[in-house]
C-alpha cells in the first residue's frame, strides 16, 4: 500500500457515521456551539494519532493497541481486555451504523421514520447483509470499502456545497454557530464535554489505519505523513459541516432529526432535487463504517480464539469461503442483540446511545495507548522511527482519562451497555481458560500478538 492508498484508507475509516449520524445529537447538547465539540475531539485524536505513530513506526505489526499493551506490560489479561475492547468497540460502531442506515433508508423511501419498529427490522436486515459481505471474503469488502469511501466523501462536500450556496442565497444565520445553550442546563464546559464525548465517535477509526503496517510501504516514511494529513482532512470537514448545519436548521429541529445533514440539505436548498440523493449517499457512508468495524470485530475475535483466551469454536474457518464464519454469525449476534435491546431500552437516543458507548471504549484503549508510548521508551531499537514529543502523550493520556469519567455529562446508559460487554468477554475468557486448565492444554496464557500463526489455514 502506498501514501496516496493509505491516505485514503485513513480518512474512509475515520468518515462515516458519526457525522452523518450524531451532528444532531452533538446540537442538542451544546447548542448553536456544535463545532467546538468536533473541533476538541479532533484535537484529543491528533494528540492520540501521535502516540500510535511512534508506535506502529516502531513496532510495525498488526496487532495494533493489543501489541502495545502486551510489550509494554506483559501481563496477559490485561492484554486481553484491552483486545476485546478494541473488538466491542467494533461491534457498538456497526451497530450505530446500521440504526443511523436504517433511518436514511426510510427517509429515502418515504417510510414512516418515526416507527421504531420498523426502523428497527431494517437495521437488523442491514446487519444480516453486511454479515454476508463479511462471510465473502476480504477481497470483495476491501472493493466495496473504496466505493463506499468515495460515496461517503461526496455527501459531505455535497453539505458543505449547499452550505456555501445558501449563503449566498440569505439562508444562514451563522451568529447561532457562537450560542452555547444546552436544553438541561449545564454550565457551557458541562455541556462541551458531554457534546465531545458524543463528537469523539466522529474521529475514531484512524486506529484502525495501524492494522495495515505491515501492508505499507516504508511504514516509517509514509505512517506519519499520512496519518496527520488524513485527520486533518477530516476534521476540517467535521467543523465545516457543523458550522454550516446549525447556520441552516435551528439547533432543536436539528437535534430532533436521526437524519440531520438530509434536513440540513432539505432547508437549504428546497427547489434542488439532490436532497432526494443525500439520504441514499448516507446510506452508503455509513454502511462503509459497519462493512470495516464488522470486518474488524470478526477476525479480533478469530485472532484470540486462535491464541485459545476464546473458545475455540470462534477459531473455526469456512472450508469453502475461508472465512471464520462462527466468530462472524457470533458478533453478528452481538450486534443484533445491542440494537433490539437499546431500541426496547426506549429511555435514550439509539444512536446516541451505541455511538456514545464506542467513543467510552475507544477513549478508555486510547489512554492506555498513550501511557504505552512512555513505558516503551525504554525499549529501544536501532533503527530509524517516529518519536513523539514527550509532552504529547501525557496530555493524551489524561484527556482520553477525562473523558471515560462520569463527570463529563456522559449519559449513564453508556456505562451499562460497555460493562456488559466486557463482562461476557471475562465470562468467555474464564470459561476457556478454566476448560483449558481442566484439559491440560499445552497453552493456558495469551502469547505475544506478534507470534499468532494459523495452524489450520488461512483466514480470508
Amino acid at each position: 500500500m502506498g501514501p496516496k492508498l493509505l491516505l485514503l484508507f485513513i480518512v474512509g475509516d475515520i468518515l462515516g457515521t458519526g457525522v452523518y449520524a450524531l451532528t444532531g445529537d452533538v446540537a442538542a447538547e451544546v447548542g448553536g456551539a456544535a463545532w467546538v465539540p468536533f473541533l476538541v475531539a479532533f484535537g484529543i485524536a491528533m494528540i492520540t494519532a501521535f502516540s500510535y505513530l511512534e508506535l506502529v513506526t516502531k513496532y510495525p505489526r498488526a496487532a495494533g493497541a493489543a501489541l502495545y499493551t502486551h510489550k509494554a506490560f506483559g501481563i496477559h489479561f490485561v492484554t486481553f481486555i484491552v483486545c476485546f475492547t478494541v473488538m466491542c468497540s467494533g461491534i457498538t460502531s456497526a451497530s450505530t451504523a446500521s440504526r443511523a442506515f436504517a433511518s436514511n433508508l426510510a427517509k429515502g423511501f418515504g417510510l414512516d421514520s418515526d416507527n421504531t419498529n420498523l426502523v428497527m427490522l431494517i437495521a437488523l436486515g442491514f446487519m444480516a447483509l453486511v454479515a454476508a459481505i463479511n462471510f465473502r471474503g476480504v477481497g470483495e469488502s476491501v472493493k466495496a470499502n473504496i466505493v463506499l469511501t468515495l460515496v461517503e466523501l461526496s455527501g459531505l462536500l455535497l453539505v458543505i456545497l449547499v452550505g456555501f450556496f445558501a449563503i449566498f442565497e440569505g439562508k444562514t444565520d451563522f451568529s447561532r454557530t457562537m450560542v452555547f445553550d444546552s436544553p438541561s442546563d449545564k454550565s457551557a464546559f458541562l455541556a462541551v464535554t458531554a457534546a465531545t464525548s458524543l463528537a469523539f465517535f466522529a474521529m475514531v477509526g484512524f486506529e484502525d489505519s495501524v492494522n495495515m503496517a505491515e501492508e505499507t510501504h516504508d511504514p516509517v516514511r509514509n505512517f506519519p505523513k499520512m496519518m496527520i494529513t488524513g485527520i486533518s482532512i477530516t476534521g476540517l470537514i467535521y467543523v465545516l459541516v457543523a458550522l454550516f448545519a446549525v447556520a441552516i436548521v435551528p439547533v432543536g429541529e436539528l437535534g430532533d432529526s436521526d437524519t440531520p445533514l438530509v434536513k440540513v440539505v432539505e432547508t437549504a436548498a428546497p427547489s434542488i432535487p439532490i436532497e432526494k440523493l443525500l439520504p441514499f449517499i448516507s446510506m452508503f457512508a455509513v454502511a462503509n463504517s459497519a462493512l470495516i468495524n464488522m470486518l474488524m470485530a470478526s477476525r479480533l475475535l478469530y485472532g484470540m480464539a486462535r491464541q485459545e483466551v476464546l473458545p475455540p469454536f470462534l477459531g473455526k474457518v469456512h472450508s469453502g469461503r475461508q472465512t471464520p464464519y462462527l466468530s462472524i454469525l457470533f458478533t453478528t449476534a452481538i450486534a443484533f442483540g445491542l440494537i433490539i435491546l437499546v431500541t426496547r431500552a426506549g429511555d435514550s437516543d439509539v444512536i446516541a446511545a451505541l455511538g456514545g458507548t464506542t467513543a467510552l471504549l475507544l477513549l478508555g484503549v486510547f489512554t492506555i495507548v498513550n501511557i504505552c508510548v512512555l513505558v516503551l521508551r525504554r525499549d529501544r531499537i536501532d533503527r530509524r522511527h517516529f518519536v513523539a514529543p514527550t509532552v504529547l502523550p501525557i496530555i493524551g493520556a489524561v484527556l482520553c482519562a477525562f473523558f471515560v469519567g462520569p463527570w463529563t455529562g456522559r449519559d449513564t446508559f453508556q456505562y451499562t451497555i460497555a460493562g456488559w460487554l466486557l463482562a461476557l468477554g471475562v465470562v468467555l475468557w474464564a470459561i476457556t481458560w478454566f476448560a483449558n486448565r481442566a484439559l491440560r492444554a499445552k497453552k493456558t496464557y495469551l502469547r505475544d500478538p506478534e507470534e499468532l500463526t494459523e495452524r489450520e489455514g488461512g483466514v480470508n
